[in-house]
């Protein structure tokens, strides 16, 4: 509908300003210019003085009173009583066009920015978000939910035992109710039993599993709280001791082994050296949290807890490997003090290993010996070389032998690093009256078999790609097993085939342990069908 032309012009009326009753003055300074800012002032004072201004401004303050009761506070200005009563009740502020607006607008589409207001009230003012806590010093408290389950199921644990559970009774809150291996129930039952009463009481178990919020924690952080010292922020060798004398004491597979407490202790010291090769990168005999979530021995522990047969727990608990890797070292240690010198360590394999890779072995280049003895190899040094020498694919077996080649510690391997190491298996395969390979063409054969980003040299990570890695130290030092592979036995290939998940330290131990066990019983190993591959050379050395 069209607005009426009476209604315009009354409009145009009331608008209309007395040009003459402001008073401007001659010339209005420019935009900008410093006598606007004084010009302007003096308008809005004028303007404030000008009848009309003085009548409408005395009709809204009337209209006010009547309306809604305003009330007068001190210097004259009016203020809606619902402004002293703190009320809700705030009116709406134009909405600001896109085009005219400079800022971001703080709110979502279609919605009006109400927080701006001076007028409103700060109890009406919107309700910041607030972000729920995500990080728990001590963990995350139970829900009321799991609490309660929790409870229940710790009653009808404790049902009839007032004065707490004996470590035997203890082992079904182990398994059930904490869902860890049946063998953490002696390092657990000690953790929570402080005193040495032979008890756990309900109140106990409650205040350690539910108020220090353990029970919401991942199955890792449980594992690494309950082995470690209350003061320390890692796991020692010595934390595993009553875990694995746990484990000793009531797994089916090892009961054999309790006529011979010597060899349970050597089974058991075995057992953590393993552990620590493969999951202790930073050294120093300490478990960080984060190696022990980034390893595989959580899925270790589950899988010894459920099998019987010790023997088909490859990962750490195995008693045949432990088997052969105390009898190799047994065999080395000729006058059986428990320690291993070069000229000891040079007969492994047949003399498989050269001098030189011997020597930087010895130099404690790869790893710092734990026998205090210099010169000695000692039993935990041992279990070190031997996991490294039989798979040289694992992530520890290439640290450990790249720090050897490695001859000024760069982090780099040159040709000329690999040409000096190469050099005695030319040597030991002219004496064996062997084709001899020159090392420009070994050399390109360890290009094309590792692919290194530059060619010029090799990194830790080319062979952190590669699956050849293996075969890449055998070629510079172990001379053996650099023959097997350029023969590519047909019984290792197929080997390899049937069995894939195995490791190559797994089919080693499993080769040696037939080949010993038959040496025991007086059999000859080079009579087994297929089961043992004979990987022994003639060598004159």
């Amino acid at each position: 509908m069209e607005p009426a032309v009476g209604d315009l012009s009354a409009a145009a009326e009331a608008l209309a300003l007395q040009v003459d009753l402001l008073q401007l003055p001659p010339e209005i300074p420019a935009p900008g210019a410093p006598a606007l800012r004084g010009v302007l002032d003096h308008l809005f004072a004028h303007w404030l003085t000008l009848p009309d201004t003085v009548a409408l401004v005395g009709c809204l303050v009337q209209k006010v009173k009547a309306t809604s009761g305003g009330v007068v506070v001190p210097g004259g200005a009016m203020l809606p009583s619902m402004m002293m009563q703190g009320g809700a009740s705030v009116p709406p502020l134009s909405p600001r066009s896109p085009r005219l607006s400079r800022r971001p607008s703080a709110v979502g589409a279609g919605q009006t920015n109400r927080s701006a207001s001076p007028l409103r009230p700060a109890a009406a003012r919107a309700v910041k978000e607030v972000i729920p806590q995500f990080y728990f010093q001590d963990g995350r408290p139970p829900t009321y939910e799991l609490k309660k389950q929790c409870i229940s199921t710790v009653d009808q644990l404790f049902a009839g035992h007032s004065n707490g559970l004996r470590i035997q009774e203890f082992r079904l809150v182990t398994r059930e109710l904490c869902k860890l291996p049946s063998f953490f129930t002696t390092v657990l039952f000690g953790k929570i039993d402080k005193k040495n009463t032979g008890f756990v009481t309900r109140d106990a178990f409650i205040d350690f599993w539910l108020n220090s919020n353990m029970v919401t924690m991942d199955v890792a952080t449980q594992v690494f709280t309950i082995l470690k010292q209350d003061n320390n922020d890692y796991i020692r060798k010595e934390d595993f001791k009553p875990v694995l004398r746990d484990l000793l004491d009531n797994h089916p597979g090892l009961e054999f082994l309790k006529s011979t407490p010597e060899f349970q202790e050597r089974y058991a010291e075995t057992v953590v050296y393993r552990i620590f090769y493969c999951l202790s990168r930073i050294g120093g005999g300490h478990l960080t949290l984060r190696e022990l979530k980034r390893g595989n021995l959580l899925d270790a522990l589950r899988h010894a807890d459920d099998e019987e047969d010790i023997n088909k727990v490859l990962r750490y608990f195995s008693y045949e490997h432990f088997y052969v890797i105390y009898c190799k070292f047994w065999e080395l240690d000729t006058d059986h003090d428990f320690f291993i010198d070069k000229e000891n360590l040079i007969k492994y394999g047949n003399h498989a290993l050269t001098y030189r890779i011997v020597d930087r072995i010895f130099s404690e280049v790869p790893r710092k010996f734990t026998s205090k003895v210099e010169g000695k190899m000692g039993y935990e040094d041992f279990v070190h070389f031997i996991l490294s020498e039989e798979d040289k694919s694992s992530e520890p077996s290439q640290e450990y032998w790249f720090r050897c080649i490695d001859l000024d510690g760069n982090g780099i391997l040159t040709h000329n690093e690999l040409q000096f190491f190469f050099e005695e298996q030319l040597h030991r395969m002219e004496c064996m009256a062997q084709e001899p390979v020159l090392y420009e063409d070994i050399l390109c054969q360890l290009i094309d078999m590792i692919g290194p980003e530059d060619e010029n040299y090799f990194t830790l990570i080319d062979f952190r790609r590669c699956k050849l890695s293996g075969h890449f130290f055998n070629i510079l030092f172990n001379l053996n097993k650099f023959m097997a592979f350029e023969a590519r036995d047909p019984f290792l290939i197929r080997q390899m085939r049937e069995e894939p998940s195995l490791t190559d330290w797994d089919r080693f131990a499993r080769r040696e342990y037939i080949r010993l066990a038959m040496e025991e019983d007086g059999e000859d190993a080079s009579n087994a069908s297929g089961d043992v591959w004979d990987e022994s050379l003639e060598s004159p050395f």
